[in-house]
């Protein structure tokens, strides 16, 4: 309860100790960036901490972290100083915002650590890997903080978010596994009020242009409506919960009287694994399988021609709260919320300037350039998938905002090159000590030609976004209409306009991903031959099945398109740059809130693209096909998607009119919101033990190693207490207890998970003979032979637990006859090298 009260306090301190800054940084937005100041702060403060660490300026402990947050106070005292009479004017002002704001985030955190702390485990997937990352930056003096499974090297993955971690763990002064979950339920609060902010933003837009009385009804229900978003975002999940219940009821199954045999062919027709299996009796309506929650992170189906199955992982947002993870992309969600927001700004014409460089002429000022890179870079340090889809979502707002201000002309490609560029490389400059010592395992682009989405699990997994966004993007076509606004008016849908960028995209997409096959890279060409081969067809034989599989599949295409379509429609109206004068008393709500709507065009036209991609191509990777690229695109998708589901829910409820749609549209929504929340609740029922934990609430999981295994957690909390080495102990597989001692500890171990780190550098080759080694370290009766390895890798610890025990024959007399053992109880010891 401690640790929780003191992280709110510095978090919520910090915030406030930014916004002076972020109200400077965030003019065009009617929140004034208020509810991005906790997220812009740790952005900032844990920049200038790495690279004070990583210069040598500072040290990585509590001066360091202290001296980094100078930097922030004294910009804050300036923008204070400059701006003071308006910032005082806003807190006067917006009183009701603030307070909800703020109230937002307390529950947000506090939900989340409630639901850590009934269920604090960190021994499933990669939560070990994520804690040993943690433990490894507290124990680093300097950065690029030690790789804790592989001694001698420094990390090689993107681990800003870890040091963040890190910095209010040291804060806090508390341990790894505690700081774990606390920054999971601190990520849920600042995605939370990240996404209330957006989109009580973008319902803002067009406020101050009619009565005042309207406008303050407005005002109030924009706030109200803006609680829509993290309920979208971080809280409605995908249809497969509503097909557990069903399953469960035993909806859908026949079983022969005399046989027992049950069948069902829905079920059969849906092809989603357990789901295919029969129900057990008696029938329930709560789901109860083992792992069923999993289940909904895995919908999409992949087979390839000979009928092997393919596993894809589709997440969104709860499954990671749920489940406890702490991995980079749910570590980017609130700094990929403040990217979109940068964008929003620029959109809105935020940034006005002018910045001259070698002839070349950029429309925005040096602060903004500045903060836009500063996020861009930290995205990339934090999730390296997220840079790509935030950069085209900042310079397609500028270059719109431009378009607003100018018209189109070929300029606005100058306007993409002149932004694009030298903010991506002042991205990359800002975080250039990264990048010294990261190595990846993509290599380049691979085409997708056997794997479409059904559409029948496309609609199970987008279904919950995909309802509001109809319901959104029918109502505008339906109002445009009716409005009888002129062809030439900016908000004329350009319907051939965007039905010609829709099919030519995905038309390009197919055609690439041809031209990949038939004259790519030798790499991409060998790929190619060896699935041929892998697959038992020729290229023709191949080709033909594939394009039928993809026909028969067609539905989610078409689904895409029914977004992709319309969203580029009204993106690209047939005359963009007309004013349009919404301060007139009769303006419609269409008009007075143009610039809002365009704006989510572009959230859903990305989003989109996210989408439509893995359909095609995907990123090569030691996988092999497309289940990270799906993972990571559908992720971001999320994102914005949920973003626009969001607005357009609260947009219409604002504007729509009639009794009977206002009813009918509700009951809709709030169906589909039922549905949406049925993975919450029956998860967090099953995760949780209905909140009833056996061992009673615990953010920090290393009690339960004190439990399972108190040997190896007395040995462990030994270690920790004695002077820093590296550690042997025993070599194992991935998702696995393996590596415990080095999670635990932060100290570096000879070899963790191999085939992680592998990942994370591109290949095996750094391991070398690590594994072969620890085996014989443990094995071989010979001292010189254990004495040449101790040596090699400068060992200082060898443990010796259960696991190693279990896992290797040890033959320990070695030890015995020239170590000193310096920690002994039950079956754990551990020797000291001299």
């Amino acid at each position: 309860m401690t640790a929780f009260i003191l992280w709110y306090l510095v978090v919520t301190l910090l915030g406030w100790l930014t916004f002076p800054l972020v109200h400077v940084l965030f003019p065009a937005l009617k929140d004034r960036g208020y509810a991005l100041a906790r997220t812009a702060g740790l952005l900032i403060w844990g920049y200038v901490f790495w690279m004070f660490v990583s210069l040598g300026f500072a040290r990585n402990d509590l001066g360091g972290i202290f001296l980094s947050l100078t930097v922030i106070v004294g910009l804050s005292i300036w923008a204070l100083y400059i701006h003071y009479s308006s910032l005082v004017i806003f807190l006067r002002t917006n009183k009701a915002l603030i307070l909800t704001t703020e109230i937002l985030f307390l529950v947000a955190f506090a939900f989340l650590a409630t639901v850590r702390a009934a269920n604090p485990e960190l021994a499933s997937t990669e939560k070990p890997m994520e804690l040993a990352f943690i433990n490894g930056i507290m124990r680093s003096e300097t950065f690029p903080p030690q790789d804790p499974w592989l001694s001698g090297y420094a990390i090689s993955y993107y681990y800003f978010g870890y040091v963040m971690t890190a910095m209010l763990a040291r804060l806090a002064n508390i341990s790894g596994s505690m700081a774990h979950n606390l920054m999971t339920s601190l990520i849920f609060a600042l995605g939370a009020v990240g996404a209330f902010g957006i989109v009580n933003n973008l319902l803002n837009i067009g406020r101050g242009q009619q009565d005042a009385d309207s406008d303050a009804k407005r005002g109030i229900s924009s706030t109200f409506y803006g609680l829509l978003a993290p309920l979208f975002l971080l809280l409605v999940s995908n249809f497969e919960t509503l097909l557990e219940v069903f399953h469960r009821l035993g909806w859908g199954w026949t079983k022969n009287a005399e046989t027992g045999e049950w069948t069902g062919a829905f079920w059969k027709w849906l092809d989603m694994k357990e789901l295919s299996q029969p129900p057990v009796e008696p029938f329930s309506w709560i789901p109860d399988r083992y792992l069923w929650w999993w289940r909904a992170s895995r919908v999409i189906q992949d087979y390839d021609m000979l009928g092997g199955h393919r596993e894809v992982i589709d997440e969104f947002p709860f499954f990671s709260f749920l489940l406890g993870d702490l991995h980079p992309h749910v570590l980017a969600i609130p700094f990929g919320l403040l990217a979109v927001s940068v964008a929003m700004n620029i959109f809105l014409g935020g940034w006005r300037g002018k910045l001259e460089t070698f002839g070349v002429r950029l429309y925005t000022n040096a602060g903004g350039f500045f903060f836009a890179a500063l996020v861009l870079g930290g995205l990339a340090f934090l999730n390296t998938w997220d840079i790509l889809i935030s950069a085209a979502l900042i310079v397609l707002a500028y270059v719109l905002w431009r378009v607003r201000e100018e018209g189109w002309s070929w300029h606005r490609l100058e306007d993409i090159l002149v932004l694009g560029l030298p903010l991506g490389v002042l991205s990359l400059v800002l975080y250039f000590p990264f990048y010294l010592g990261f190595s990846s395992q993509a290599g380049g682009i691979l085409p997708n030609f056997m794997y479409p989405t059904r559409g029948t699990h496309f609609w199970v997994m987008w279904g919950t976004l995909l309802i509001p966004i109809f319901c959104y993007l029918l109502y505008l076509a339906l109002q445009a209409r009716a409005d009888g606004l002129p062809s030439d008016s900016m908000l004329s849908p350009n319907w051939k306009l965007g039905l010609s960028l829709g099919l030519g995209f995905t038309l390009l997409l197919f055609v690439f991903t041809i031209l990949l096959g038939l004259i790519g890279s030798a790499a991409e060409k060998d790929y190619v031959a060896a699935f041929l081969a892998s697959q038992n067809m020729t290229a023709s034989q191949f080709f033909g099945a594939t394009s039928m599989r993809r026909l028969s599949y067609i539905g989610s295409l078409i689904t895409l398109l029914a977004v992709f379509i319309p969203s580029l429609a009204f993106l690209f109206p047939r005359n963009p740059e007309a004013k349009v004068d919404s301060t007139e008393s009769n303006a419609s709500p269409l008009v007075s809130s143009s610039l809002s709507l365009h704006f989510t065009f572009l959230l859903l036209a990305l989003g989109s693209i996210l989408i439509l991609a893995p359909e095609f191509v995907f990123l090569r990777d030691q996988f092999g096909y497309r289940i990270n690229t799906v993972f990571k695109f559908y992720y971001q998708a999320w994102i914005l998607w949920s973003l626009a589901a969001a607005f357009g829910v609260g947009y219409l409820l604002q504007n729509l009119h009639g009794r009977a749609v206002n009813i009918g549209f509700r009951a809709l929504i709030g169906l589909v919101i039922f549905t949406g929340l049925l993975y919450p609740v029956f998860g967090l029922m099953t995760k949780t033990d209905n909140f009833k934990p056996v061992f009673g609430y615990n953010l920090d999981d290393f009690e339960r190693i004190k439990r399972e295994n108190p040997d190896d957690a007395a040995g462990i909390a030994f270690l920790t207490s004695q002077p820093e080495g590296v550690i042997a102990e025993a070599v194992g597989g991935s998702y696995s207890y393996y590596a415990r001692v080095s999670a635990f500890t932060g100290y570096q171990t000879v070899l963790g998970w191999p085939g992680h780190e592998a990942q994370w550098r591109g290949s095996y080759e750094p391991q070398g003979t690590r594994e072969d080694d620890m085996e014989l370290l443990y094995t071989t009766p010979r001292w010189e032979e254990a004495q040449s390895i101790l040596q090699k890798y400068n060992i200082r610890y060898v443990f010796i637990g259960n696991l190693e025990r279990v896992s290797i024959p040890v033959n320990e007399e070695k030890f015995r006859l020239h170590l000193l053992p310096i920690f002994q109880q039950g079956s754990t010891i551990i020797y000291e090298v001299p």
